[in-house]
């Protein structure tokens, strides 16, 4: 059982910002298209100034690994993974209420399956306290970057850290570099792409896994028995098709095909290659025997190719769970003499997804490098569609005369027309002191007809969500929630574990 102890927030029937100190029970749940698991962990949280930020994580139990259950081929089978979910709080000794915070992470083709939104309703008890996420191709190779360590690694260590991520469905490549995660793709190629049963009969194939199956000249059927040389055959295509991507190779139609994403446009070293996802637990020798898919088999093609590659292969924070472990929740109080809202009842908003950009700042402000800055963020978490609102936060530099207001506004409005022009409010988040002067240019200069909320003195980060609250009258300031997704470190992963 969880120990929330005198300071801690479950239960406790205080308010968080009443604590210096805090602990948070936090949950984090991945439901993919092949396996499907939880990690439930105690967040040790500290006030600092106005926030409260992560100091500790203790992982308190993780959950068996489940392979995502089926009825057919488009439907989760929703009452074994209800059932599942249960045992796993069971098994933690954990409640419902117990945990204070989490997250709901679906990925893979789990996003694309006829009932995911019914996965999220098994949640919704927990709707207020829990970040929901629907990951598509590009927010899940980010994730995965940020859980395997990748991204904190290149932060640390001058150079290029290539996380590659081999799960069921597909292969995620993200390039990290500063710290950043700077491009990411998504190729066809996964460990359940075809399963089989205990005797190597197939009893699944993806239309991904028939392409690979064709191009080693096998026609594969639903009830046709496997021998080991084929399956090799198919994974060492599999392989193929990946490297070409890793290598920065020009590629072949047949890869091209397969791709997700559009194709890695970075061409230079690579200093060190992280790999996450169930199939790095073959790669890195953590596992042997399979789940009736070609993991095992195209854990060793990969490896073998990889050590070609002359590159450290570094050991990642996370392997399997590097998608998402938990969330942290703290408050901050914002000034109310340098925001703007209009009109008022444009708040409270909640859960909106923060989506951070960085560009050179110069004397003349490059609208088009804006707008690339924010298209490129939108891509990487897949926000691009315009189907919910997104806080843009971002750090000002310089002085805000008349003509740089006019030309980060106006790249602003044109980056965020996608979301603009379905309703959604502007929403504006940066962490110095110029929120009220751009919200008014965008009111009285830009003439902007969409509710304008500009708010500052708040740093965010990719995985952010944010909520803002009612404006409180008596002080002119807003009540503003942030939410962000917890991952690992590499310091951190053996030390905390019980």
């Amino acid at each position: 059982m969880a120990d929330t102890g005198s300071l801690g927030f479950t239960g406790s029937g205080r308010h968080i910002v009443d604590e210096d100190e805090i602990k948070l029970t936090s949950v984090g749940v991945d439901i993919g298209s092949s396996t499907s698991h939880l990690v439930f962990s105690r967040l040790e949280l500290s006030q600092e100034g106005t926030r409260y930020v992560v100091k500790k994580r203790i992982v308190l139990s993780e959950s068996e690994i489940l392979l995502t259950p089926y009825t057919d081929d488009l439907t989760i089978d929703m009452e074994r993974l209800e059932r599942f979910i249960n045992e796993q709080y069971e098994r933690a000794e954990l409640k419902r209420e117990d945990v204070d915070t989490g997250a709901l992470i679906l990925t893979g083709v789990a996003v694309r399956r006829r009932n995911s939104r019914a996965i999220a309703e098994l949640f919704a008890e927990e709707a207020g306290r829990f970040v929901s996420v629907t990951a598509g191709d590009g927010l899940e190779t980010t994730m995965a970057a940020h859980g395997s360590g990748a991204v904190a690694r290149s932060g640390r260590e001058e150079g290029v850290v290539l996380n590659i991520d081999v799960g069921g469905g597909t292969s995620k490549i993200a390039v990290c570099a500063g710290g950043r995660v700077r491009e990411v793709t998504a190729i066809d190629v996964g460990a359940r792409l075809l399963a089989m049963d205990g005797g190597n009969t197939v009893v699944r194939i993806e239309e991904a896994g028939r392409r690979h199956g064709g191009k080693v000249g096998v026609e594969l059927e639903l009830g046709q028995s496997m021998n080991e040389q084929t399956l090799e055959a198919i994974a060492s295509e599999m392989a193929d098709r990946l490297f070409e991507v890793v290598n920065q190779q020009e590629l072949t139609d047949e890869t091209r095909e397969l791709l997700r994403l559009p194709p890695l446009s970075y061409r230079g070293k690579v200093d060190a290659v992280t790999f996450s996802g169930g199939v790095s637990e073959f790669i890195y020798g953590h596992a042997e025997n399979g789940y009736g898919d070609m993991g095992a088999i195209l854990g060793r093609e990969i490896r073998r190719r990889v050590e070609g590659l002359g590159v450290p292969i570094l050991e990642p924070a996370a392997r399997i769970r590097a998608t998402v472990i938990g969330a942290s929740q703290y408050t901050i109080q914002v000034s109310g003499s340098t925001i703007f809202i209009s009109p008022p009842d444009a708040v409270p908003v909640r859960n909106v997804p923060v989506v951070r950009i960085d560009f050179e700042w110069g004397d003349d402000i490059d609208p088009a490098e804006v707008i690339g800055a924010i298209d490129n963020a939108l891509r990487r978490l897949d926000l691009q569609d315009g189907r919910q609102p997104v806080a843009l936060a971002f750090h000002w530099e310089g002085s805000a005369t008349f003509a740089r207001l006019q030309g980060f506004c106006g790249a602003v409005a044109e980056g965020l027309k996608p979301i603009l022009d379905k309703g959604h409010p502007l929403l504006l988040v940066n962490d110095g002191d110029i929120g009220g002067i751009l919200g008014l240019h965008f009111k009285e200069e830009m003439k902007l007809d969409k509710p304008i909320i500009s708010v500052d003195g708040i740093a965010l980060q990719e995985f952010d969500y944010i909520d803002v609250g009612a404006l409180i009258p008596s002080s002119g300031a807003v009540p503003v929630v942030i939410k962000s997704l917890v991952f690992p470190s590499a310091e951190q992963n053996a030390a905390i574990r019980q």
